[in-house]
């Protein structure tokens, strides 16, 4: 039986943990919408190394695991299963807090072989998620980075991003922040069931407007781009986004590794089912007949056909906009162990 939408959530389902031998199967007749849990996440460490050639930074830190913004379509959701949790609903209502975040990052900033690296915030999940209005985390992190000089590369779809414009303006002034906004759609209702609670796209644009006037080097992040539901707003979303201020664009085609195939699939079912086939059947084209390719420079773009269509249409349409390739290289010149941080770490 197919399950209902529910409000709020991108998925409906909690399927099954590749990795557990048991699991739980509620009856949907006697189940509640679920409320979002956050959980203490006990962290030794924040700073992971990235080996995976196409991401773009070395080194990342999430201070939340899970995103209650509800993506149906996020590839970090199959991280949840090395919790022990879903990659459905757990992925949105569960949420791992490092609430140490802040203090694990100075001490990391402080070592002696730390160089000022570039830091992507977030990789996995967003840094602003409807939590952080609240906790705080993430902001007490760049003003952590604020006070090293360390640069960082944010993605994020909230509009909360602007409320630590001041930090990123003070990093930006050493060449050591930029920011990217992903914007996946113009359309509100779309955006209501596909990302139910990520900012709207007239708040992701006026985020842009605010950080571009702030000097904060901003750009557009289509990602991802699903072919026969987005696909064709490519040109509005950069004109839009270049009108707010926008330098640069990029784009992701979409991903969907593990049991995000199922969830999506599901997903397209309940809310567009009479576009279900060309979806999938598209991401199969670029994708070698597969749902998914996990081969690196592969994954992000597809191939064949009409991943080369996609790809022409996007070059052309953000020259056309007057926006950049790629963003201003990030500079660790002014990075800095501030005098006395060392010192404090010993009380």
């Amino acid at each position: 039986m197919q399950s209902l939408p529910i409000r709020g959530r991108g998925s409906a389902d909690n399927p099954a943990n590749r990795f557990e031998r048991l699991s739980f199967e509620p009856d949907p007749a006697f189940e509640a919408a679920p409320d979002t849990v956050y959980l203490r996440d006990p962290a030794k460490s924040l700073i992971v190394r990235n080996d995976s050639p196409d991401v773009g930074f070395d080194y990342g830190i999430n201070p939340y695991r899970g995103c209650e913004n509800g993506c149906s379509y996020c590839f970090a959701r199959p991280t949840h299963e090395y919790l022990g949790m879903s990659a459905g609903l757990d992925f949105e209502t569960r949420i791992l807090v490092k609430e140490d975040a802040p203090e694990i990052l100075r001490r990391e900033l402080s070592a002696r072989g730390w160089r000022g690296d570039a830091i992507g915030m977030s990789g996995i999940t967003d840094p602003y998620q409807p939590v952080e209005s609240r906790l705080g985390i993430t902001r007490r992190c760049v003003e952590v980075l604020a006070e090293f000089r360390n640069p960082v590369a944010v993605i994020t779809k909230r509009h909360t991003v602007t409320r630590d414009a001041d930090l990123y303006a003070e990093l930006a002034r050493h060449q050591a922040a930029i920011v990217f906004m992903s914007v996946t759609t113009l359309n509100p209702e779309l955006q209501r069931v596909m990302e139910p609670r990520a900012a709207t796209p007239a708040r992701r644009l006026d985020a842009v407007s605010v950080l571009a006037d702030a000097g904060v080097p901003v750009g557009v992040l289509i990602g991802p781009v699903i072919p026969g539901l987005n696909d064709h707003e490519i040109p509005r979303i950069l004109e839009a986004s270049a009108a707010a201020g926008a330098s640069f664009a990029t784009y992701v085609a979409l991903r969907l590794p593990h049991g995000v195939k199922d969830l999506f699939a599901s997903w397209l079912e309940r809310h567009f089912p009479d576009r279900k086939d060309k979806v999938l059947g598209r991401v199969r084209e670029m994708r070698g007949g597969k749902l998914y390719d996990p081969r690196f420079h592969h994954r992000g773009r597809g191939e064949g056909f009409y991943a080369d269509q996609l790809q022409s249409l996007f070059r052309v349409t953000r020259r056309k906009a007057g926006l950049a390739e790629t963003p201003p290289p990030l500079s660790s010149a002014a990075f800095r162990v501030p005098p006395g941080a060392q010192l404090g770490l010993f009380g």
